[in-house]
């Protein structure tokens, strides 16, 4: 069986139905279960067990289950909490549990880590494990992370395979209960759908203009491709980016959205609210060599493939993948 942990969540249930498609149904799903704005991303799901996140650890020991994998990607990622403790319980700590579950029942683990621990970029956005300890993230989220990958490399015992995965900036289906946090295209099609404009943050960093911050997007098809293909793989443990390997801008991102609607382009300009404006990043790109190492081929969609196949099959009709 495999278990998928967050699994009410964006990400999450984007694998899971990847998996479903795949013909695998032999499925553990993990949650906080109890919030009803996620209930449309796993109802249809199929699956064999769906186990509250806070009781998962008892029942594990009860059921004694034959797991083949775990993909750990359930997490807190709001980058504007601050409140450091439920990054350490939840981020941290729950995510020693597993590894360590996973380390004591020899199963393979694939976890979720985040481009938020590269910072403002000063160190590069190079997936080595030589930089970790000396990268500064902006904010708990980030920091939460940066610790978890920082303790994972320092542990003696390991999985028999593991690899956290660096998110870059992950768009897709089944992120309509994020609000703030849902991705720039999804804010961008309900104000296009609202008012037929879409106002982008301003620039506040004299070396970018208005709407020219630069971020690699990812479609989130293409990371759960890459999620299964390293669990099906195993071949070198470790950290690895998962981005496209391009940096693309905001204003690029606004287009191929109207774009998407047969639209005219009409963007503005708002500042950028001033909680996050001194945690910005204003540029991000993964170095993906060592991925492409490991023999992955598939590629990923540009970030006009990405966004139409987004919003024509899925916004328009607040469809469910």
């Amino acid at each position: 069986m495999i278990v998928i942990t967050g699994a009410a969540g964006f990400i999450s249930s984007c694998l899971v139905e990847e998996l479903n498609q795949r013909g695998r149904e032999d499925l553990i799903i993990v949650d906080d279960f109890s919030k009803t704005e996620k209930e449309r991303n796993f109802l249809k799901k199929k699956y064999q067990h769906k186990v509250e996140r806070g009781e998962f650890f008892d029942w594990l020991e009860n059921e004694n289950p034959a797991i083949d994998i775990i993909y750990h990607l359930g997490a807190r990622t709001d980058t504007t909490e601050f409140d450091k403790s439920i990054f350490d319980e939840l981020n941290e700590a729950y995510s020693q549990r597993i590894w360590n579950y996973c380390v004591k029942n020899n199963i393979p683990l694939i976890y979720a880590s985040s481009a938020a621990t590269y910072g403002l970029g000063e160190l590069g956005y190079a997936d080595s494990h030589d930089i970790i300890n000396d990268l500064k993230p902006l904010n708990p989220y980030g920091e939460s992370k940066n610790n978890f990958d920082i303790w994972a490399l320092a542990q003696e015992n390991k999985p028999p395979y593991w690899a956290g995965l660096k998110f870059f900036n992950v768009y897709g289906p089944n992120e309509y209960h994020k609000g703030r946090m849902a991705s720039v295209i999804m804010h961008a099609f309900n104000q296009i759908k609202a008012n037929g404009g879409v106002k982008l943050f301003r620039s506040h960093n004299s070396e970018y203009k208005d709407g020219e911050q630069l971020r690699d997007f990812i479609y989130v098809k293409d990371l759960v491709n890459v999620c299964l293909f390293l669990g099906e793989k195993q071949r070198t443990p470790g950290l690895y980016n998962l981005g496209t390997g391009e940096a693309r801008t905001f204003l690029d991102l606004a287009k191929a959205t109207f774009t998407a609607l047969n639209l005219e382009a009409n963007i503005s300009f708002i500042d950028t609210p001033e909680d996050i404006r001194d945690k910005y990043q204003y540029y991000t790109k993964a170095e993906m060599g060592k991925l492409l190492a490991e023999g992955y081929s598939d590629g990923f969609k540009t970030l006009e493939e990405g966004v139409k196949d987004y919003v024509q099959n899925y916004l328009v009709e607040q469809k469910i993948f």
